[in-house]
């Protein structure tokens, strides 16, 4: 019996098998168009149910024959039913439609929003964007392996990033356009920068933890500052949602590099961040009790682990009149690269440049990044509204670098081994920070035909470098034999003070009146900014010798801090190029229009900006102009057409007149001793102006889905480049000096992709760029009659600093909204490209392409609680810097194997893996 009831079992299953079949289907927005994801489809009267994947697809197995209905929820939606028949073979493709739940909202609701992080929000906002733009959404980052905004940013096309020493993203280059030709928002204000010398951003400095969205401005209109020619970065902070959210993480990590190494570190408790110069007077003589040991005081061990942490809490009170968030973020993370760098001089009987030394460098560095974010606004009615901004983000960088340096004699014999030996260890504390504080007002006027915005802004950037510390010793090696340190009688210790503000008063007003013209709405918009910026630079420095300079380690002493040095300036060098004033007062002013018909949107106008700015040297030591002053007006037009094919897809085209201006320290007259060369400022120099054009193709067939491809062209007049000059009045001392050339091009193509397969997407995009700009180079010429050799200048036709013929990004993601599950592997190819400019023809320093990849993973539970995972550099991708050709006298290093297909390997920086695991939760 118990065998006949198994086989009538089978049979019934069999025939319910047989009977069933798949109902597969789509669910949309009504009013959008766009696919739902995560929407619950279900089966009335049975347990079968699924949710919708990233493109709005569902399909539900095993469905026996017979009659259904298909209910499909979503939050703030209203349910929708569908009936259907369900046949063995050819069942119906469903389209399901929900519509927006219709709630009785008051009339403060206008603060009510969509959240403003996700992937359908950033799609939809590149497609009504009047800038040619892209985003990436705040759900992306957070899922992605991240941290940074500079990391966050490699993922744009048309975009790659300036690496720093432990490997990390740092600077932008946007199409081409090195970092000077870029400036930085933060929620459409602009921000100064801490850097010393210029007014880039490092975008490192940013956790990206604190973002609802990146965007990345590719063209410009009149109400936006001119001063871009690559593009603009605009970091969304995050906004204070309808109601009560907490979103909190917590992870702890490594890097592979110090499991395989020990970290370096020094003793920076004790640090004075004033110079002894500052702290008793100008007349002060400084001794060696004046700078203490810490700086000296190393030690050897493997570091605690990395961790990071972040959490925002944000609401609305008073019947959602009042809206307050606040978000922070902490980031201790400890990071490191090995380095192999190769010194070279060039040869005057040698067609290109040979190696004189080998160092080996290791750097230990660690980070300690600090954000917060708080945004306040009051909704005093429908028609006006008070918003207040703070962002506050601060690096702090303690690195070590400690190198051993191999120096070959012009008869160096590498069967003998002998070389001179360096020894060199540098302890830096870097502290890196920006404010910036908005108070914001939004009114609507005349039945809201006019609206205005205002804003009232100051910020500021501080860099301190305090007692930034190098010591170097001696040695020699003879038959492979290292022989003991000993201290040189030259300078072997120096102690040095950086220190910069940047501060910010600024006013932005915005006014727009829309008027009905020929059946068509026109807004006529107009407005201005001014801003009053003061920069205060101060530099200093120390030269100390030994005591006793013929001090053996090991003999004499086992650790830096039992030698004793005099210090050879007792009263500092304050009186350099870097101790200075510097103002820029930016005046502007613009007019534009915008309107949109069925199949066309128009939006021109002109920009006007004033520049009045000028430096102020404290110490000019006999300099001809210690003081100067440019002051220039340009106007800018621009004008965007959109033409729409289709409500899905458009033509993006473009034209724009940008500036690029001089930094603060590049109109310093004042020479420089730097750490690789010497370097100067040019009062003369002149700001770069650029004539734009873009035309981009937009495909927008869903929310999930993107295709752009296009095209870019900038012709740059006087653009800002650099390389080596000698000055006549410093007996041919040779500086890199900022100089125009000019005109140079760059034009190009990218593409970018996005599409979702269910549980499946991918995003790619390719760029391709070329420019071209001509600079005047040295070479040596041998006279054919005298046989003299002698040095003449000629030009060289390069690409721009910065620039890679091909950039290229590839993510391959999953994600299922029913199980929790999000992950994606993200591989970045960056093209070969100029690193640093020579003074010598065909001896520019170019850096090798490389790929990196990065993967990320996330699964959520129920309890509003999530599981991640981060891994970095997984192909240790290395950083590698080369000269285009290879020397006869290189061969001395064989066994370094820098000599290959026809370039000379110059350095090699290896950062290795990083991990991060942690838990989020959100409510």
């Amino acid at each position: 019996m118990k065998k006949y009831l198994q086989s009538l079992l089978f049979m019934l299953l069999c025939v319910t098998a047989a009977n069933a079949t798949k109902l597969k289907g789509h669910v949309y927005d009504r009013k959008t168009g766009e696919p739902m994801v995560g929407a619950t489809v279900s089966l009335d009267r049975t347990k079968i149910a699924t949710t919708t994947g990233l493109n709005g697809s569902f399909e539900l197995k095993d469905v026996p024959k017979g009659s259904y209905t298909v209910r499909v929820s979503y939050i703030l939606y209203t349910t929708a039913t569908q009936q259907v028949e369900i046949a063995k073979d050819d069942n119906p493709h469903l389209k399901i439609y929900l519509d927006e739940a219709n709630k009785q909202l008051q009339e403060i609701s206008v603060v009510s929003q969509k959240n403003g992080s996700t992937e359908r929000t950033a799609r939809r906002i590149e497609q009504q964007a009047t800038q040619v733009m892209n985003i990436v959404s705040g759900r992306a980052i957070e899922v992605s392996p991240d941290l940074t905004v500079a990391n966050v940013i490699s993922r744009v096309s048309g975009v790659s990033v300036e690496r720093n020493t432990n490997g990390d993203g740092q600077y932008a280059i946007l199409r081409g356009m090195d970092k000077r030709y870029n400036y930085t928002l933060v929620n459409g204000i602009k921000i100064p920068s801490p850097d010393n010398k210029y007014r880039y951003v490092p975008l490192d400095i940013f956790p990206s933890d604190l973002l609802s969205r990146l965007e990345v401005y590719k063209t410009l209109t009149p109400n936006l500052e001119g001063d871009a020619v690559g593009g603009v970065v605009n970091m969304v902070m995050k906004d204070a949602p309808e109601r009560f959210e907490i979103n909190a993480n917590i992870a702890g990590g490594y890097s592979q590099l110090l499991l395989d190494r020990k970290f370096m570190s020094f003793d920076y408790s004790g640090i004075n961040h004033k110079s002894p110069y500052e702290i008793n007077g100008k007349t002060y003589q400084a001794t060696q009790a004046d700078f203490g040991t810490g700086t000296l005081n190393y030690s050897l061990k493997h570091p605690a682990p990395n961790l990071v942490g972040s959490l925002s809490l944000g609401q609305r009170f008073f019947n959602n009149k009042l809206g307050v968030l606040v978000a922070g973020s902490y980031q201790n993370t400890y990071r490191g690269s090995n380095s192999v760098f190769y010194n070279t001089k060039v040869v005057p009987t040698a067609e290109y440049a040979a190696v004189t030394s080998r160092a080996d460098r290791q750097y230990s560095e660690q980070q300690k990044r600090y954000g917060l974010f708080s945004k306040v606004d009051y909704v005093i009615n429908s028609r006006n509204k008070l918003s207040l901004f703070n962002t506050y983000v601060n690096l702090t960088n303690i690195q070590v670098r400690d190198e051993k340096s191999t120096s070959f004699s012009t008869d160096y014999d590498p069967d003998k081994g002998n070389a001179q030996l360096g020894y060199s260890t540098r302890s830096r504390f870097t502290e890196q920070q920006i404010y910036s504080g908005t108070l914001r007002g939004d009114h609507k006027l005349f039945n809201d035909k006019l609206k205005v915005q205002w804003s009232a802004v100051y910020s500021s950037a501080e860099n301190e470098v305090p007692n930034n510390t190098t010591i170097s010793l001696n040695g020699v090696r003879e038959n492979f034999v290292d022989r003991p340190t000993y201290l040189t009688n030259g300078t072997s210790l120096t102690h040095r003070w950086e220190r910069n503000t940047d501060e910010d008063k600024a006013g932005y007003l915005d006014l727009t009146y829309t008027a009905p013209i020929g059946g068509v709405n026109v807004d006529f918009s107009a407005g201005g900014l001014y801003r009053d910026k003061e920069r205060s630079s101060f530099y200093n420095n120390y030269n100390l010798t030994a005591a006793n300079p013929s001090a053996l380690y090991g003999t004499d002493f086992t650790n830096y801090t039992q030698l004793n040095f005099n210090v050879t300036n007792p009263a500092g060098a304050v009186n350099n190029s870097l101790t200075n004033d510097a103002s820029e007062k930016i005046g502007a002013g613009y007019g534009m229009f915008k309107f949109t018909t069925k199949t066309i949107q128009v939006v021109g106008g002109a920009r006007v900006e004033h520049t009045d700015q000028g430096y102020r040297m404290l110490f000019p030591q006999g300099e001809s102009r210690p003081t100067g002053n440019q002051k220039y007006t340009d106007v800018l037009p621009s004008l965007t057409l959109k033409y729409f094919l289709t409500d899905k897809q458009q033509f993006h085209a473009s034209y724009f007149k940008s500036v690029n201006r001089p930094g603060f320290y590049e109109l310093i007259p004042g020479g420089r001793i730097g750490d690789e060369y010497n370097e100067r400022g040019n009062p003369d120099l002149k700001h770069a102006v650029a004539d734009n054009y873009d035309l981009r193709y937009e495909l927008f067939p869903d929310a999930s889905t993107q295709l752009l491809a296009g095209a870019f062209y900038k012709r740059i007049t006087n653009p800002i480049e650099y390389s080596f000059q000698a000055d006549a009045t410093r007996g041919q001392d040779t500086y890199y000096v900022p100089g125009n050339f000019g005109t140079a091009k760059n034009y190009g193509l990218e593409l970018d992709f996005i599409k979702f397969f269910n549980k499946f997407g991918v995003k790619a995009n390719y760029t391709y760029t070329h420019s071209r700009i001509t600079t005047p180079k040295d070479t040596y010429v041998t006279d054919a009659t005298t046989g003299d050799t002698h040095k003449i200048s000629v030009n060289q036709t390069r690409p721009l600093y910065g620039q890679s013929e091909h950039i290229a990004n590839l993510s391959l993601l999953y994600k299922d909204t029913k199980k929790g599950w999000d992950a994606q592997i993200a591989g970045a190819y960056t093209g070969p490209r100029i690193n640093t400019v020579s003074q010598f023809l065909n001896n520019d320093l170019w850096q090798r392409g490389f790929i990196q990849m990065d993967a990320s993973a996330e699964k959520r539970f129920k309890n509003n609680l999530s599981v991640f995972i981060k891994a970095g550099n997984l192909l240790n991708t290395p950083a590698k810097l080369f000269l285009k050709g290879t020397n006869p006298e290189n061969a001395t290093l064989k066994d370094d194997n820098i000599v290959a297909n026809g370039q000379t390997l110059i350095r090699s920086d290896y950062y290795k893996q990083t991990y991060l695991i942690g838990v989020r939760y959100k409510l």
